[in-house]
C-alpha cells in the first residue's frame, strides 16, 4: 500500500465515514477496528476525525473498540469495575478519574515486562497476584493521598473568605485550584513512580 508523507510525531489520521467505514489517509485503504487495535499495540499515533464535518472522535472510537473486545474476545472489565465507574459520572470525583486511571494503567505498563518475565506470556492468576497486591497497594497510597489533598483542598476553598459576601469568585479562582489540584497528583504520581522503580 502507498504511504503518504507525514511530519514525524504527527498522528495518523483516520476518517470515519456515515456509512461507519474507516478510512487510513496515511495508507489511502479502510480499515476496521481490529486494525487500529492493531495500530495502538504497535504503538502507532492516530486520530479519528468524523469525514463530514472534520470533528475529533478518537475517545467514541476507542471506546467501540473496547466494547468489540469485550463483546467478543475474553473479558477483561470486570462487571463490579464497569458499576462503580459508571457510579462516578456526574459525581464530584468524576474529575479525578482520569488521572488516576492513567496513573494506574502507567504503573501496570511500566511493569508489563516484569510481571511476563515472572509469570510467562500465559499470566496465571495465581503467580501474579502478589505482584498485582503491589500495583494495588501503590495505586491505593496514590489514591489516599490524592483524596487527602482533593479533601484539604476543598477545606481551603470552604473556608470564608475576606471579602464581602457581595462577592463572587472569580472563574480564574476555580481554574487556579484546580490547576494546583493538578500539580499536587502531578507530584504524588512521580513519588510513586520513585517507589515502583
Amino acid at each position: 500500500m502507498a504511504r503518504k508523507k507525514r511530519d514525524i510525531g504527527e498522528p495518523i489520521i483516520i476518517k470515519k465515514y456515515a456509512n461507519r467505514r474507516l478510512y487510513n489517509t496515511e495508507t489511502s485503504s479502510y480499515v476496521t477496528l481490529d486494525h487500529l487495535a492493531d495500530m495502538i499495540k504497535s504503538g502507532e499515533e492516530f486520530v479519528v476525525r468524523d469525514a463530514k464535518t472534520g470533528e475529533d472522535i478518537t475517545r467514541a472510537v476507542l471506546t467501540q473498540i473496547i466494547f468489540e473486545k469485550e463483546t467478543r474476545e475474553k473479558n477483561m472489565l470486570p462487571i463490579s469495575f464497569l458499576r462503580q465507574l459508571i457510579s462516578l459520572y456526574g459525581d464530584g470525583l468524576q474529575a479525578m478519574v482520569p488521572s488516576y486511571l492513567q496513573s494506574a494503567m502507567e504503573v501496570l505498563t511500566r511493569h508489563q515486562e516484569q510481571i511476563r518475565s515472572t509469570c510467562g506470556e500465559d499470566v496465571d492468576t495465581g503467580s501474579f497476584m502478589p505482584i498485582f497486591e503491589e500495583l494495588t497497594r501503590q495505586n491505593l497510597a496514590l489514591f489516599e493521598q490524592s483524596m487527602r489533598a482533593f479533601a484539604s483542598g476543598a477545606q481551603t476553598a470552604a473556608k470564608p473568605a475576606a471579602k464581602p459576601a457581595t462577592d463572587t469568585p472569580k472563574a480564574g479562582d476555580k481554574d487556579q485550584e484546580i490547576a494546583d489540584l493538578q500539580a499536587q497528583l502531578a507530584a504524588l504520581k512521580d513519588k510513586v513512580d520513585a517507589l515502583s522503580s
